[in-house]
């Protein structure tokens, strides 16, 4: 493209989707087109929205992003499923509305980021069902159980149109905010290069505490309440301004316990 801002070059996606049509992708072969854009100033930054529509359930997704991302590499990407309680109302029995506008604050302050909002109500099972799971979760079940009960997976996502939305945004590459090993799984099987995974934890409350304990040892979730991770990286000590050579010499010697 000869253009540079990203107005200019969604005004050129536009008018390129306006017949698109592909094979698809996914086991349900979904297309999307980008159908329509604005600006979006927030509470958490300026911002653009651009609305898709699927060729799949007439669902309308959109992103909100920070910055120019066409063409981009190791672009920060959230994507959020919504969650009308959580979102809306604030409900406390999930970290939804605590994920979301955190990563809008985060990417608000980035030089570019996109927030792929996606219209996959209670994990993909819909609102009713989540109010059915709700409700078992009150007799006791927990929300992998519940959602079994109700004869569903632990989780009924599929990212196929969030795959598609970045390929017609044409970011190249993406450095994914998410606990979720599923995402980055699903995103890299349907041809979109994750190349960093940036943690994405919110503290939990009491209401929710369960429930993200049960994401994490039944989803596989990478949330720690137990302590923070040793990472490979943190093998090498850290060395302090102002330190004398014997201290860091005896530092260098230690053994990391």
């Amino acid at each position: 493209m000869t253009t540079t801002s990203l107005h200019e070059q969604m005004e050129v996606i536009l008018a390129e989707n306006e017949t698109h049509d592909c094979e698809g992708i996914g086991k349900d072969k979904i297309c999307v087109r980008v159908v329509a854009m604005a600006e979006l100033p927030s509470r958490f930054g300026d911002f653009h929205i651009i609305a898709f529509e699927n060729n799949r359930d007439g669902k309308e997704h959109v992103a909100i992003i920070k910055g120019n991302v066409i063409g981009a590499e190791d672009v920060p990407v959230r994507l959020h499923s919504e969650c009308l309680t959580g979102d809306v109302i604030g409900s406390l029995r999930c970290d939804c509305r605590d994920q979301l506008e955190a990563a809008l604050k985060m990417i608000g302050q980035m030089d570019k980021g996109i927030v792929l909002y996606l219209r996959q109500e209670g994990r993909g099972i819909g609102l009713t069902n989540k109010i059915r799971a709700y409700s078992l979760q009150d007799e006791g079940m927990d929300t992998v159980e519940a959602n079994l009960a109700l004869g569903f997976r632990d989780d009924e996502r599929d990212y196929a149109v969030a795959a598609h939305m970045l390929m017609s945004l044409k970011v190249h590459s993406v450095r994914l905010i998410t606990n979720n090993p599923k995402k980055i799984q699903q995103l890299t099987d349907y041809g979109v290069k994750v190349n960093v995974r940036i943690p994405h934890v919110m503290p939990p409350n009491e209401h929710n505490l369960f429930y993200l304990e049960t994401k994490a040892a039944k989803s596989g979730h990478l949330i720690d309440f137990h302590g923070k991770q040793h990472l490979k990286e943190q093998d090498d000590r850290a060395i302090i301004e102002g330190m004398s050579e014997e201290q860091i010499r005896l530092l260098e010697e230690e053994t990391w316990e």
